[in-house]
């Protein structure tokens, strides 16, 4: 979107993304990866509790209602929380091509305050894949789907394997969500930008 910063530009030999076969059909609510997560999980009484949809090719929309916990100056969202819902928006993405990613960088740009009880209606797409790097765009905007623009991001995802966050995750977190008797709940906590 901004293409400022050369890191958030595609190389010359990046490849038009592929949506997996298996991905969620256009329309489906993608659900929260993670209980936990502080994005899209219904385990966080503060939690942005984002809802994100397949979209046609590699694209997903999703919503999420500004809350009074979410403020930074009185009665606006708080930045970071807006950078928040694009981080949490364009890792959706990676459901459609089927790769556990994470976040290698986000620019985000604010452009208009987003008060809050305000419903943020967000659309995100991925625009290149170059190897394990995977550039994307969102925008987020207020009064309704194509509303005026309040934010908006360019970000690069790298693909990982799920070492990754055996690794690094804290080993209390990490051994319940893999002895989760439910066996498509354990797989989807590692699915997509933890």
């Amino acid at each position: 979107m901004s293409g400022r910063n050369t890191a958030l530009t595609p190389p010359a030999d990046a490849t038009a993304p592929v949506r997996h076969p298996d991905a969620p059909a256009p329309g489906e609510l993608l659900g929260a990866h993670y209980e936990h997560c502080f994005g899209c999980g219904a385990g966080q009484p503060h939690g942005l509790h984002l809802e994100a949809r397949a979209g046609d090719g590699v694209r997903v929309t999703a919503e999420f209602t500004v809350k009074p916990a979410h403020q930074g100056a009185p009665g606006l969202a708080h930045g970071g929380v807006l950078a928040t819902a694009l981080d949490e928006t364009l890792g959706s993405l990676n459901w459609l091509l089927r790769v556990i990613a994470v976040t290698g960088r986000l620019e985000t740009d604010f452009v208009r305050p987003v008060p809050v009880d305000t419903v943020l209606y967000l659309e995100a797409e991925v625009t290149a894949v170059a190897g394990r790097k995977i550039y994307s765009t969102a925008v987020g905007r207020t009064g309704g789907p194509r509303g005026p623009v309040a934010v908006r991001a360019d970000a690069l995802f790298i693909e990982v394997k799920i070492d990754h966050f055996i690794d690094n995750g804290r080993p209390e977190e990490i051994r319940a969500a893999m002895s989760d008797p439910d066996q498509a709940r354990r797989a989807r906590a590692f699915e997509v930008n933890p």
